[in-house]
């Protein structure tokens, strides 16, 4: 490899590794931490490009934050970059996942992390705002690309599944702007599910099935990776239905445990599968589950890049990216409004936790005002909201 290039996968490294440390939040979150970074501070891609990215993303299979790692790290040092820029960016959040499922396999207990979690998540909907801000002016273009995006929102928010809804947005968008009729309000959103509180966990038992092979355990996430759309919460339906209902493998409270630690660990939520594996087979399956759920993406995503430039040159293609693109900005917007209603409703009284506010408004003015990288956001989350839950013990 020349120089150049060394050079360049040292920076692709040491970014996404950085991001996959920080990277709480999930995809909204990962994805607006990437466009800070690559757009406004590197000016690795355009934001039109990024767009194009964030829209192609999610028309595929796979974590959207995960590919869009893999996608950015192709564009800006080819296929080494690809490897390197997924690979930093999924590694912390295997490591962290695998060392949480050492203690809980080993002692049957995880350390209380909730207190930090607390001053993280309205840290993070600083981050969000601030990206969807920066993508929607790039993305709603005239004024039917607005009420596309209002379309989708409206309709994801009413049920309609996320893939349909963006299909459904690209398509008005290939039909209203290049035959040039007025464009219509349909009604489109798949309800995510609220995060909820993480608890301390305690291992129900050991694995009840001691005979998993690594190729069956290996089989089975390969599938889930090649098929898996939609939020990380689709991926309960699949590990439910798989893990506990057919195949025994796990049992409920441990499926529940392992989905908890994927929420409160940095990076991909498909880290989960990193804990399932090491729980049914120890550190080889921790490998071959990660393996397994992570590298469709890489092929997903090796096969769509090279494509998008073509989209871009065709007239009629070009705007179905733009109306994709826009859908992406709307789904990310309906995303952010549960995550905060989430962040900032306490659910025993329903009332408003006016601490996650405040920390929520001061990280946006700090980001609008000043820039703060994301990093210097989320660490000051982190120290606040355990500062603040220690002095309400306290008293």
């Amino acid at each position: 490899m020349s120089d150049s290039l060394t050079n360049r996968l040292g920076k692709l490294a040491k970014l996404f590794f950085k991001l996959g440390v920080i990277g709480f939040g999930g995809p909204a979150a990962h994805i607006a931490m990437m466009e800070d970074e690559v757009v406004n501070r590197r000016k690795w891609l355009t934001r039109e490009h990024f767009l194009d990215l964030v829209g192609a993303t999610n028309l595929i299979p796979g974590p959207n934050s995960t590919e869009m790692a893999i996608h950015v790290g192709y564009i800006y040092a080819g296929w080494w970059g690809l490897l390197v820029g997924g690979v930093c960016f999924i590694f912390p959040a295997v490591v962290l996942t695998a060392g949480f499922a050492w203690v809980y396999v080993t002692l049957g207990t995880l350390p209380q992390v909730t207190p930090f979690l607390y001053g993280i998540k309205p840290a993070v909907l600083a981050i969000i705002f601030a990206a969807l801000w920066r993508l929607g002016k790039t993305a709603v273009k005239s004024w039917k690309l607005l009420l596309i995006a209002v379309a989708v929102a409206m309709g994801v928010f009413w049920g309609l599944n996320e893939i349909v809804a963006l299909l459904l947005g690209g398509l008005m968008g290939m039909i209203c702007l290049r035959l040039r009729i007025g464009t219509f309000v349909g009604s489109m959103i798949f309800p995510l599910p609220l995060v909820s509180n993480i608890q301390k966990l305690n291992s129900s038992s050991l694995p009840l099935v001691t005979n998993v092979s690594l190729w069956q355990l290996g089989l089975f996430f390969l599938k889930i990776g090649s098929v898996l759309y939609g939020s990380g919460y689709v991926l309960v339906a699949f590990l439910q239905a798989g893990l506990v209902d057919d195949l025994g493998w796990l049992t409920q409270q441990q499926l529940l445990d392992a989905i908890a630690i994927g929420q409160f660990t940095p990076g991909p939520v498909l880290s989960t599968a990193t804990f399932i594996g090491y729980v049914i087979s120890g550190m080889p399956g921790a490998l071959i589950a990660t393996l397994g759920i992570f590298a469709p993406s890489f092929l997903f995503v090796a096969t769509l890049n090279p494509l998008i430039p073509r989209l871009r040159a065709s007239k009629w293609t070009s705007a179905f990216l733009d109306a994709v693109n826009v859908s992406a900005v709307a789904l990310m917007a309906v995303v952010s409004v549960r995550l905060f209603l989430n962040i900032v409703i306490i659910p025993v009284t329903r009332s408003i936790d006016w601490v996650a506010v405040l920390i929520a408004l001061v990280a946006i003015f700090l980001t609008i005002r000043w820039r703060l990288n994301p990093a210097f956001l989320v660490m000051g989350g982190a120290v606040i909201g355990w500062g603040w839950k220690m002095l309400d013990f306290q008293f």
